[in-house]
């Protein structure tokens, strides 16, 4: 069973910076294709970013040129490196994996807050 665990969340003034990290356990990381969403409050989940197991990125449009995504196979984590954040990218960020059908999972969340 995967199992994901994000770190890394916190409050930070608009304009500053965080790294979100999401630590793999529980199959073979390379295999999957890693992904962050977000959930604000009274919004739907929306795609931050993804990174598939060749490295190809995809970008939410409202992150893009702020957001960058990376992955560490040897490590078994993904990141997220958020710069220039502003307070509408405060929400409950998510790491996810996914690996054919059925292979589907998700982390507890990390709240990120962004003070005006």
């Amino acid at each position: 069973q995967v199992h994901l665990a994000e770190s890394g969340g916190g409050l930070v003034q608009a304009g500053g910076s965080l790294r979100l990290s999401c630590a793999f356990s529980g199959s073979i990381f390379s295999m999957y294709r890693m992904a962050w969403y977000r959930r604000a409050p009274e919004k739907q989940r929306e795609l931050v970013a993804t990174i598939t197991s060749d490295r190809s990125t995809n970008y939410g449009d409202s992150v893009k040129g702020r957001f960058t995504i990376s992955r560490d196979n040897a490590k078994n984590t993904v990141s997220l490196q958020m710069n220039s954040l502003k307070p509408e990218d405060t929400a409950v960020y998510y790491c996810n994996a996914v690996w054919g059908l059925g292979h589907d999972f998700w982390g507890q969340g990390t709240q990120v807050t962004v003070s005006s």
